[in-house]
């Protein structure tokens, strides 16, 4: 699974959600306490952290209109103007994800770094000598079984393809509103990884970017930590430490996506015999439970508000269906947000549905957990558990209005760039190459022990 996560032990952070529906008045709104939330006359609302120092300053903000039925948007002249833009300027946007193996072979290296995240395992600081033992344990005991996975849709993911697609059509769209700006592509674990989109950065002198998670809800096993890499390497460099940045960090409630998901289940609907009838199935990918309680995860939060503001534009459409929300894509052995995918589809059939429609909703890219788990796994249990019709709403990949509004998203947050603070804490120094192997060794033969336990190999295996 390319976004399977792992919780050990927790560190407390303090990210705080403030989620509220679309909002008819445009303004300001406190988020988080280092996020701002930007709402629009016609609905749209993402949020910005000015700066990878995360710096809680405020300034005022300008959105476009648009002008559906043309499917561009305009903007105020100040919008475009009120950073200074000029003909030397090079405006740039990467698109953050987790990427995925490219072949078989590609399989476990990938698995190594997931698991080799201090954001996916989260061991306490004391025992951070056991991350890459722990990774290569986990990666070796879980490849066979991924490989397997990957082998039923073709024998690798097709993220990094559908990604650099979305990357040219936000690109295109862009110059169609006025705004030219190269996008780079960044993967978390795998090839393009978000160290070669840095330095091409470089290479191409880039003086504003904007940074666009292809996460709409945001947690901290995903867009945070891909922001953590990117607040490393530009802290640490001279030319863009420079740079003024703006991250979109989550965007789960702008209206062009809540409208783009509407149309695709709108029109997944019409497949199957009753309409009316059928259940709308959201499955989201889970995160560890501690992430929510110990962390302080805003994630659960976003995607039960982001559900809210799905149905509520179906349900004005006419759309009266039942719907439900389960997690998916677990592993290992901790509590994961509930209530999980599997167990929901068994219940539901044991209730007499017959008619599911599943719903990949914080996926906005085909890949393993929709095209393995969710049509074939989660298919077939559906089917023994009683339901007679299934359906599944496509990604969105590159859907024009997804696109468009992603294009406008970057233009709303170009004028909170901000370059990095020099106050930003130092990460603390290395302790040297002689601790280092004298971990690594003593990480490496503990691991050993894990692997001859049945139970960890049981658990870490499936």
């Amino acid at each position: 699974m390319e976004a399977a996560t792992t919780a050990l032990i927790m560190p407390q952070m303090n990210i705080n959600n403030n989620s509220t529906p679309l909002r008819s008045e445009a303004k300001l709104t406190a988020a988080r306490p280092n996020t701002y939330a930007i709402s629009s006359p016609n609905g749209k609302r993402n949020h910005v952290a000015r700066g990878l120092s995360m710096s809680p300053q405020v300034q005022d903000g300008v959105v476009g209109r648009t002008l559906c039925s043309a499917r561009v948007s305009t903007y105020p002249t100040e919008i475009i103007e009120s950073h200074s833009m000029t003909a030397e300027e090079r405006i740039g946007v990467i698109l953050l994800n987790l990427g995925g193996p490219d072949t078989l072979h590609d399989v476990q290296p990938f698995l190594f770094n997931l698991f080799a995240d201090p954001d996916i395992i989260r061991l306490p600081r004391l025992f951070g000598f056991l991350q890459r033992p722990l990774a290569q344990l986990i990666s070796t005991l879980r490849a066979p079984k991924s490989k397997e996975g990957y082998a039923a849709i073709g024998g690798g993911s097709p993220l990094r393809r559908i990604t650099d697609e979305q990357a040219n059509a936000i690109k295109l769209a862009l110059q169609g509103k006025d705004v030219p700006a190269n996008v780079y592509v960044a993967m978390r674990y795998w090839h393009p990884f978000t160290e070669e989109a840095v330095h091409q950065i470089k290479r191409d002198r880039i003086t504003r970017l904007v940074v666009l998670p292809l996460y709409p809800q945001y947690s901290i096993s995903t867009t945070g930590s891909s922001i953590r890499v990117l607040r490393d390497m530009f802290r640490n460099d001279e030319y863009l430490s420079g740079v003024p940045v703006a991250i979109i960090q989550s965007w789960y409630q702008r209206e062009g996506y809540i409208k783009s998901m509407a149309d695709l289940i709108e029109k997944e609907l019409q497949t199957f015999p009753k309409p009316d009838e059928a259940m709308i199935f959201f499955s989201a990918h889970g995160v560890p439970v501690s992430y929510v309680e110990n962390a302080g995860d805003p994630y659960r939060d976003q995607m039960e508000d982001c559900i809210f503001l799905i149905m509520q534009e179906l349900k004005a459409r006419g759309v009266p269906n039942d719907h439900t929300l389960a997690y998916q894509s677990r592993v290992g052995p901790v509590q994961w947000l509930k209530p999980y995918t599997d167990e929901v589809l068994v219940e539901l059939g044991k209730q007499g549905i017959k008619s599911l429609l599943a719903v990949p909703v914080s996926f906005v890219s085909e890949h393993i957990e929709t095209l393995e788990e969710i049509d074939m796994e989660y298919k077939e249990l559906a089917l023994e558990s009683g339901i007679i019709h299934w359906g599944r709403v496509p990604a969105l990949n590159c859907t024009s209005s997804f696109i468009n509004d992603m294009a406008d998203a970057v233009i709303e947050a170009l004028p909170s760039a901000m370059e990095i603070s020099p106050s930003a804490a130092a990460e603390e120094a290395d302790d040297g190459l002689l601790s280092y192997v004298v971990k690594l060794l003593f990480g490496s033969i503990l691991a050993f022990f894990l692997l001859l336990s049945p139970k960890v190999k049981s658990a870490f295996k499936n």
